[in-house]
């Protein structure tokens, strides 16, 4: 059942079922491997989906848990970084997003995020 609300509970829910996908995806899924490993249950997974779920809770909540900069960790890792591994960043984004909630909801967080892997985009100069 989709939901019309957004709790920090379903953001992780939202955060490790897209990270899942991630893990599975040719194209992206190697990336992430190299930085994080393969297992989601290590210790470098569980920051990243604490710190992601945070991410998001700060942009849906207005949370306060978060207190990185979700730009830099992307400048080193930049070289294995292209316009189509966002574009299918967005993609699995948008499929995971629409498995939880609701479309107007699901909208809302796909126009966020369109806009936050743009700016991505322009300032590492990707092409």
């Amino acid at each position: 059942m989709l939901t019309n609300e957004v709790t920090k509970e379903n953001l992780n829910k939202l955060v490790v079922s897209f990270y899942t996908r991630v893990l599975k995806d040719d194209l992206i899924g190697p990336i992430f491997k190299d930085v994080l490993g393969e297992d989601m249950k290590g210790d470098k997974w569980q920051a990243h989906i604490e710190l992601l779920t945070n991410f998001w809770a700060s942009i849906a909540l207005g949370d306060f848990t978060y207190n990185g900069n979700p730009f830099a960790p992307h400048v080193q890792f930049q070289d294995k970084l292209s316009i189509k591994a966002f574009e299918q960043w967005m993609k699995l984004f948008f499929v995971t997003l629409n498995t939880i909630y609701e479309p107007q909801i699901a909208q809302q967080f796909l126009a966020r995020s369109k806009n936050i892997a743009g700016n991505f985009i322009r300032n590492l100069q990707l092409s």
